[in-house]
């Protein structure tokens, strides 16, 4: 790993012939950085916390006790079967990864400017870093759902194997708004004002404390061009055997799609004047 970002062997003319390579080819490239990034970022996080990973915990633990009070205690929302705190703590492992890698990940070309206009380096590695550091509370977070599905005595039997492509599609789709938010985020600072509120408003468009299971015809259509959809109904299935989320997960999965090719297209036409309007 590097000791300095100017380590990284990265020359002006090889970043930007980067910048015509697919996307994986140009992860592949810039692991290196991206991991430098990743892990320069968990340290900060993690210097002069007592409580360390602990406090990674804090955020669903406490958001699934209110949920559980409030959707299954007062609204008597269903859960599918499942132990509504499991149903409810799936929802936001999921939803946390996705909201936390977001967050850092659209903030990550501002917060370095520096970085951004004296090293030559494929700009999509810093979106990327933004994604890869909260994948250690993705990890806490999933060990204390492996945990309580134990004391709830919740097999989800063979869908566990899709558990690795259900990660695929939550960091696909995370990576796609990242794209989308860091580009804008460096022309426009009102993202980092507007970012809290529309992640609000899409916690509760998404079925992290309720199920999706009563809508049908357009309504589940429309419902479902919400990528966060599919993640969480496949997350429940792979993870805790719950319901097939059925064809709406084809429109999460199609949405999510057009997120990430968008998303990479405009972040790749944005990214020869990042340096210029940082």
């Amino acid at each position: 790993m590097p000791s300095d970002v100017s380590d990284v062997p990265w020359t002006e003319n090889s970043a930007r012939r980067r910048h015509q390579e697919p996307l994986w080819a140009v992860l592949w490239h810039s692991r290196q950085l991206i991991g430098y990034l990743a892990l320069r970022d968990i340290r900060l996080r993690y210097r002069q916390a007592a409580l360390g990973v602990v406090w990674v915990l804090v955020q669903p633990v406490a958001t699934v006790v209110v949920f559980t009070f409030v959707f299954r205690r007062l609204a008597g929302v269903s859960s599918e079967g499942l132990p509504y705190p499991l149903f409810a703590l799936t929802g936001m492992v999921a939803w946390t990864y996705f909201s936390n890698a977001t967050s850092r990940a659209s903030e990550v070309l501002v917060g370095n400017p520096n970085l951004v206009t004296k090293v030559y380096f494929p700009r999509l590695a810093a979106p990327a870093a933004g994604l890869l550091s909260p994948v250690v509370d993705l990890a806490v977070s999933a060990a204390l759902l492996a945990v309580l599905a134990v004391y709830y005595q919740v097999w989800p039997g063979w869908p566990l194997l899709a558990a690795p492509l259900w990660l695929a599609f939550l960091l696909a789709t995370t990576l796609g708004v990242a794209l989308w938010l860091s580009a804008i985020n460096v022309r426009f600072r009102d993202v980092r004002h507007a970012l809290g509120p529309m992640l609000q408003l899409w916690l509760f468009a998404s079925p992290v404390a309720y199920s999706a299971s009563r809508l049908t015809g357009w309504t589940e259509l429309l419902y479902s061009l919400n990528p966060v959809v599919g993640i969480i109904e496949f997350g429940r299935w792979s993870l805790l055997g719950g319901p097939w989320p059925g064809w709406s997960l084809l429109v999460s999965v199609a949405s999510s799609v057009v997120l990430l090719t968008t998303g990479l297209a405009y972040f790749r036409r944005a990214e020869p004047t990042f340096a210029d309007v940082i």
